[in-house]
């Protein structure tokens, strides 16, 4: 464990905008917005404002997954936000989620707008406004929402602990990769026994725990997330790999994955949605752009 400078804390810490790594340029220890900027508004009751990191594909899966099951009130506007740019530091998107992270989702079915953050909210706001994908049964539900607070829980050790330790900091420290490299497999074993006894996180029926987990640890299963795969041995995890492959199979899922995504070949990028077209239409202009 030789590997880190010593640290000794001092009395009062204080802000070193200079402390290194891949989001150094965007990290600081006030909220609230830096720069005056009104967000986009499309025509539709949804408008969203998100990336396609793991935590924005949960909304865009779940919106094109309404859609698909025939719910026509769930049409949405799908806006890019590049968080490395800052973007998420605007007055508009502020205003929606005052904690300055994607996804951030606005309803304006209604005489007002009602705005919804976090992740995990978005996705109960959304399945309990179109009665689908929780289950009503007390057990059941129960079930399938212990499930979403454990991914909502458990997550930032896998990308704020392990990923940030192992991917994108400035220095490589022992102590940290072990520390959350240890963790991560707990919770891939948590969730691997899981799933040898049942079809989907939550029991027999698709929910909204499913679509939480899936981007996280469907994509650490798949070895997708932070070139990790090998150093964590996920091939091991033989129940989450079946059900994270099962769940990739699904169009809504694939549609989901494309929206807001900004990276990767081009065939899988669509920065912004706007109508089911768009998924087409864009995609075969890339092609030919790419050819």
């Amino acid at each position: 464990m030789s590997d880190a400078t010593p640290y000794t804390p001092p009395a009062v810490w204080t802000w070193n905008k200079a402390n290194g790594g891949v989001f150094a340029n965007i990290n600081r220890p006030i909220a609230g917005s830096t720069h005056d900027k009104d967000l986009p508004r499309g025509k539709h009751p949804f408008q969203l404002y998100s990336l396609a990191t793991p935590n924005g594909v949960k909304v865009t899966i779940m919106l094109e997954e309404l859609l698909a099951a025939g719910h026509i009130g769930a049409e949405y506007d799908a806006w890019l936000i590049r968080i490395n740019e800052g973007q998420q530091f605007s007055s508009g998107f502020v205003q929606v989620n005052p904690n300055s992270k994607i996804p951030a989702l606005l309803d304006c079915s209604g005489p007002e707008p009602v705005r919804v953050f976090e992740s995990g909210a978005i996705l109960l706001y959304l399945a309990e406004k179109f009665g689908v994908f929780v289950p009503t049964e007390p057990a059941q539900r129960a079930e399938c929402l212990s499930w979403l607070f454990w991914q909502m829980g458990s997550a930032p050790y896998l990308g704020g602990g392990f990923g940030h330790f192992y991917a994108y900091a400035p220095v490589k420290i022992e102590y940290a990769i072990e520390r959350f490299a240890m963790e991560v497999k707990r919770q891939m074993d948590v969730l691997n026994q899981r799933l040898a006894q049942s079809e989907y996180v939550g029991g027999t029926e698709y929910t909204i725990a499913d679509m939480a987990i899936w981007p996280w640890y469907g994509g650490m299963a798949k070895g997708q997330l932070y070139e990790g795969g090998e150093f964590l041995q996920v091939q091991e995890y033989t129940h989450v790999i079946r059900w994270a492959d099962e769940i990739a199979k699904r169009p809504a899922v694939r549609r989901g994955r494309m929206v807001n995504r900004a990276m990767g070949p081009l065939h899988t990028q669509l920065h912004e949605r706007h109508d089911a077209s768009d998924f087409d239409t864009q995609t075969q202009d890339k092609l030919q752009a790419a050819s």
